[in-house]
């Protein structure tokens, strides 16, 4: 009998799969279409939004006139894509699985702009992801991304600080995806996927969440929904810390929340946006 090797599990795609994004992006919606509008995005060209997740650019893009591939590991965010897009009646714009380190099935020079919010950060192998947004543009094209910055004092930045101190440590080869919002890290990644230096800029930039409930309930969607919180929260059970998560989170949400009402939640976040003109 012949007996088919075992082939391991995409650590990343079980992550985002886990729990269900789409309640943590309802609450990102309209940072999501600001951004969009910053990109002067016209009818016609064909972008490429790489980790789209369901669409919190992808949708806005499609609805300034753009013809829309939107890509993400999760086949759950996919099908939500998808959804939305119907609902919405939008026929410039579909969802597809895919891993930003590996886009095989894209050819060359296909896209006028290729952009990644806070998605093809936490692809593998972050040279190859590089290396396959240089390759799936075209000439005189850009690409945009989204990066969270290491050590940076506002909400994802901590939030993924404090989890990971109550998580696991990552499989040997681990690289972190908040790399990403290195400036000289970018550079270098780009620099070798054949982009000249001057082609690269970085500049800080903020994204806001709004949530129409308190803080602690934002934190509860977290806790519930999203993958690096979840498992966060499900080793900090089995070492009996969890209440100890939940404090220092909760602090973290209350502490930044600039809403003028209680029942309401509105907190910044800073994030590293990358430009690279295509050659």
């Amino acid at each position: 009998m012949n007996i088919k090797p075992t082939v391991a599990p995409n650590a990343n795609k079980a992550l985002w799969e886990k729990g269900d994004f789409t309640r943590i992006a309802a609450a990102m919606r309209e940072s999501g279409e600001d951004l969009v509008k910053s990109l002067g995005v016209k009818k016609g060209m064909r972008v490429l939004d790489l980790g789209c997740g369901d669409g919190t650019t992808a949708i806005p893009l499609a609805q300034a006139g753009a013809d829309v591939l939107g890509v993400d590991i999760a086949r759950n965010l996919v099908a939500a894509g998808n959804a939305r897009a119907r609902t919405l009646g939008l026929s410039n714009i579909r969802f597809e699985e895919g891993d930003a380190s590996d886009l095989a099935h894209l050819e060359d020079k296909r896209f006028d702009l290729v952009v990644s919010i806070f998605g093809a950060m936490f692809a593998p192998r972050p040279g190859d992801v590089a290396k396959e947004m240089v390759r799936v543009t075209r000439p005189g094209g850009r690409i945009v991304m989204g990066n969270w910055i290491p050590g940076d004092p506002t909400l994802v930045a901590q939030i993924l600080r404090i989890s990971s101190a109550y998580s696991p440590p990552p499989p040997e080869g681990f690289v972190s995806p908040m790399t990403w919002g290195s400036e000289e890290t970018v550079r270098e990644r780009f620099e070798a996927a054949g982009i000249p230096r001057a082609n690269i800029t970085c500049e800080k930039d903020t994204y806001v969440f709004n949530h129409p409930g308190p803080a602690s309930e934002f934190l509860e969607r977290f806790r519930s929904f999203y993958g690096p919180t979840m498992n966060a929260f499900e080793a900090a059970t089995k070492s009996g810390k969890a209440e100890d998560l939940w404090r220092e989170l909760d602090l973290l949400f209350n502490r930044q929340n600039q809403a003028t009402t209680n029942n309401s939640t509105t907190i910044p976040a800073s994030f590293m946006r990358v430009t690279v003109q295509i050659p």
